[in-house]
């Protein structure tokens, strides 16, 4: 496998090891880019090229969290006189950012794979909600990543303004770095520039509308991605329809993704625990073990709520959060034990029959 610059795109030595288990080791190795319905656009050390998925490698996958997404790694087969590479499997992701499926569903859903920092972009004007920004902040840190929170807009509020939800963040426990920024002034651009590094994946997640596409176009410095005229209330319309990585001038890249109006946290406490680090610190001190920091005797979280210690609607928010999670983690061990339970079904229906 050639490897000249592929480093430039996120490999290295982890990878690798990934590679040497899972590939043919006459085949290559390419980063999923994009994908399109059926066909995937992939970057390796050739460029760009078009793949497809392999029957066997469909046929094999057991659940869509297998197949390719954006970000992935995979391993593939393609020679100079093929129109498409073929695609023969998926390298184990070192992070992912995944939220669980929209709907009644109890699966999870792919978002990106193998992210280093995902920016959770906020506008100041009309899109600021602290609840949904705990939300994201369980999500990025469940899957592995780094995240970094961008106010944007910031014309179109006061400094008052800014200052309160600079101060309810901060209230929140929130660790994660805070950026502000104006598309409209250019005010934070280079602020932000200045934390993209290169061969490193950022990806940029938020409600749609926020201005995540305008940044990225003024990032790569042309527009790469459509962008639609601000409403009469100085926010932006939805135009993303497909997560994208884009190589940055400076060699960082980029992923842009579809606003998201659902997601709910599936199976995620070690995001939770991340994200709620100071509760998690005070229930230490909880006089039983088990403690639900609900209504217990001798709860030091419920202390912490009384003197003020702790915001109410912070914790609220990790009482929520931890029983969607744990409810949504109970329904997906049911389903699962209800698809083996077919599945043995459909094993003894075939042997009966081949007997008969």
């Amino acid at each position: 496998m050639k490897h000249s610059s592929l480093e430039a795109l996120g490999w290295d030595s982890w990878f690798e090891e990934q590679a040497r288990l899972r590939c043919d080791p006459t085949g290559a190795v390419a980063r999923v880019a994009a994908v399109d319905r059926d066909q995937l656009l992939l970057l390796n050390d050739t460029g760009a090229f078009r793949a497809k998925l392999s029957g066997k490698f469909m046929y094999e996958s057991a659940s869509s969290l297998e197949l390719p997404c954006v970000g992935d790694w995979i391993c593939v087969e393609k020679s100079q006189v093929d129109q498409f590479g073929l695609v023969r499997g998926v390298l184990s992701r070192k992070t992912c950012l995944r939220r669980k499926a929209a709907g009644e569903s109890v699966e999870y859903q792919m978002i990106a794979a193998n992210v280093d920092v995902v920016i959770i972009v906020q506008s100041c004007h009309y899109d600021f909600n602290l609840k949904r920004l705990e939300r994201y902040l369980v999500m990025v840190r469940d899957g592995g990543a780094t995240p970094f929170v961008l106010l944007t807009k910031i014309d179109l509020v006061g400094q008052e303004v800014l200052a309160a939800q600079l101060a309810q963040i901060l209230s929140a426990g929130v660790t994660a770095p805070v950026l502000t920024l104006s598309n409209v002034t250019g005010e934070g651009i280079d602020e932000l520039k200045g934390v993209l590094s290169p061969g490193k994946t950022y990806c940029f997640v938020g409600s749609s509308g926020v201005g995540k596409s305008t940044i990225i176009n003024g990032l790569v410095g042309r527009a790469v991605l459509e962008t639609k005229v601000v409403s009469g209330t100085g926010e932006g319309r939805h135009t993303t329809v497909r997560r994208e990585l884009i190589v940055l001038e400076n060699g960082a890249m980029v992923i842009d993704n579809p606003g998201m109006r659902e997601f709910g946290v599936l199976g995620a406490e070690g995001g939770i625990d991340a994200s709620y680090s100071d509760i998690i610190a005070l229930s230490s001190q909880c006089h039983f073990r088990d403690c639900t920091h609900t209504n217990e005797p001798g709860c030091a979280v419920l202390k912490a709520l009384e003197t003020g210690e702790i915001d109410a609607e912070h914790h609220e928010n990790f009482i929520k959060l931890r029983s969607e999670s744990e409810y949504y983690q109970m329904s997906s061990a049911e389903k699962r034990k209800k698809d083996k339970d077919f599945g043995r079904f459909i094993k003894s229906a075939k042997k009966d029959l081949e007997e008969d």
